[in-house]
């Protein structure tokens, strides 16, 4: 089992950002924050679920993976009246065959965050 902690990538000290176990990477709960910051993007549910999304891209790719890897997702958002911008911003990364998904709304979430994203991926072998 491996843990992974991104450099210049916020988290909690609670937390590593993944573990891989064997060929299966875990990624933990991520925000749509700033490079190097616990700030979060500016601008709402779409700008959090994008940079939330590639802060996800930056765990897999330290974990040998990509998110073309993904086979799960969960999302947590605070406000359902904001699904349609999430769901905008999430197709945009993930196109039109995107991964096994739940969505979770009315929750409080970490910061303030509007949006909060985990996910399971495959690692490729090789």
């Amino acid at each position: 089992m491996e843990k992974i902690v991104v450099d210049g990538l916020a988290r909690l000290p609670s937390f590593s950002h993944a573990v891989v176990a064997g060929d299966t990477i875990y990624v933990s709960g991520s925000l749509g924050t700033l490079p190097d910051s616990m700030e979060l993007i500016p601008g709402g549910t779409g700008p959090e679920t994008t940079q939330t999304l590639s802060n996800i891209e930056a765990i897999l790719h330290a974990s040998g993976a990509s998110l073309e890897d993904v086979v799960k997702v969960n999302v947590y958002v605070s406000d359902m009246t904001t699904f349609n911008e999430m769901n905008n911003a999430y197709l945009d990364v993930f196109g039109a065959s995107p991964p096994a998904r739940i969505t979770v709304g009315g929750v409080d979430l970490a910061l303030g965050a509007a949006v909060e994203i985990d996910c399971i991926a495959h690692k490729p072998t090789g």
